[in-house]
């Protein structure tokens, strides 16, 4: 990645703090709790940018507009929510589980 292609990334990065912050408190403390979830188990392409990050924001702010709480958009289990959002794509639990898969097929046949 060049120079340039970093400094515009912390800049988008930056953008989407500030409209996080903008939003209300529940809002911010759940969208915390997504991101560090998908971040743990979520899908390979989170690392090609903030796209997700940005569509969930994105939902969270029409939620906000609306006057709805963030329970009301995400519903109660907000784990369930995050897999829902994630479930058609290679996560990097299904590598780790792969791997597994492998390596015991291979030892088994020594």
């Amino acid at each position: 990645m060049s120079i340039r292609g970093i400094i515009e990334g912390k800049k988008e990065w930056r953008a989407h703090v500030a409209r996080v912050k903008a939003l209300p408190q529940d809002y911010q403390i759940v969208y915390k709790e997504i991101q560090k979830y998908l971040i743990k188990i979520g899908p390979v392409e989170l690392n090609e940018g903030i796209g997700l990050f940005s569509e969930i924001l994105s939902f969270f702010e029409e939620g906000a507009a609306a006057g709805k709480g963030v329970l009301e958009v995400t519903g109660t289990d907000v784990a369930s929510f995050c897999d829902a959002l994630i479930e058609d794509s290679v996560t990097y639990a299904d590598g780790y589980q792969e791997s597994a898969h492998q390596k015991v097929d291979k030892d088994m046949k020594k």
